[in-house]
């Protein structure tokens, strides 16, 4: 059973590299497209110290005021789900990426 899977992953390796037996075959332009979006996508982003060091305390301020507007925000009611959805993906993210920043290995 390993084996069969190994040989599926080396199979899939393959083909994902080019590197299949039959190499010659052009990829046509969404599959171009596609390979050049899972390399941008996928890179590594530099940011400078100050934005890494705040960026925790951006998302958690973001989904504080998102929070704010679902209170004051009356009359748009179709509005109201979008602000609760954005408070809570961001007070997540906010308070997971400050947690895993302070997070010690004791």
């Amino acid at each position: 059973m390993y084996r069969l899977v190994l040989a599926a992953m080396e199979c899939t390796m393959a083909l994902a590299t080019g590197k299949a037996a039959d190499s010659s075959a052009e990829m046509t332009n969404t599959q171009q497209i596609a390979l050049e979006a899972e390399s941008f996508l996928t890179r590594k982003i530099w940011l400078p110290r100050a934005i890494y060091a705040i960026l925790p305390v951006f998302y958690i301020g973001s989904g504080l005021i998102a929070l704010l507007a679902t209170l004051y925000v009356s009359d748009w009611y179709w509005v109201l789900p979008h602000y609760v959805l954005f408070c809570a993906a961001c007070v997540h993210l906010g308070v997971a990426v400050y947690r895993r920043r302070r997070r010690t290995d004791a």
